[in-house]
């Protein structure tokens, strides 16, 4: 499998490319910005982007949508409580003095244990409420690894005082969903280094 890391957009959001070596199919997840850098990265790979993916519905983490559903032909998928948000994250993102392009609507919505194919590969998705009401983690079980978004970080968890936050539900969401994962299952955070679930599960100092 092809799995890319690039920070991008403002607010330096880890976007990620994920790809079938054999089909070269491929997907984009959270694309906050910078279009052009991710167009080349898959390019260099000669992927053929079919989905685009936003694990939340936070501006940073959605800028590049419009070029990129336009660049690719890729249909766009985001949790159906946070899809209302495509469309005001221009307006959120000068409340913190960035500019950010307004999303496209989504073409269809994420759901709890709903599977994604592309090629040979497979994710499923982990419904994560707390840091958003529609926040969503991906899980690539073959590989052992998971796209956390802003529900988990390295020693550390997404905050929580933003609209639809809720500490509890973050809390209570990450003991279900991510830390009932295998242990050597490696995280891939929306911001950040990448850890374990096991060194989380040990070490995060919110549990």
């Amino acid at each position: 499998m092809i799995f890319e890391t690039i920070a991008v957009g403002p607010l330096s959001v880890n976007c990620y490319i994920v790809g079938c070596e054999s089909s070269r199919e491929g997907i984009v997840v959270d694309p906050g910005g910078d279009a052009e850098l991710i167009v080349s990265l898959v390019q260099q790979h000669g992927l053929k982007i079919s989905t685009i993916i936003n694990t939340h519905g936070h501006f940073d983490h959605l800028g590049g949508n419009r070029q990129l559903v336009a660049a690719f032909g890729a249909r766009l998928l985001i949790h159906e409580a946070d899809a209302p948000m495509l469309g005001r994250a221009a307006e959120v993102a000068r409340n913190y003095g960035v500019q950010c392009e307004n999303s496209p609507a989504a073409d269809a919505y994420l759901a709890d244990g709903m599977e994604i194919l592309f090629g040979s590969c497979r994710l499923k998705v982990l419904h994560t409420p707390g840091h958003s009401g529609g926040g969503c983690c991906l899980y690539f079980e073959e590989e052992g690894k998971v796209i956390t978004g802003d529900t988990l970080f390295a020693d550390s968890i997404g905050r929580t005082d933003l609209p639809g936050g809720s500490h509890e539900q973050l809390l209570e969401s990450i003991r279900t969903k991510l830390f009932t994962l295998p242990d050597d299952v490696v995280a891939y955070p929306g911001h950040g280094p990448q850890t374990t679930i096991g060194h989380e599960k040990r070490y995060n100092p919110y549990f």
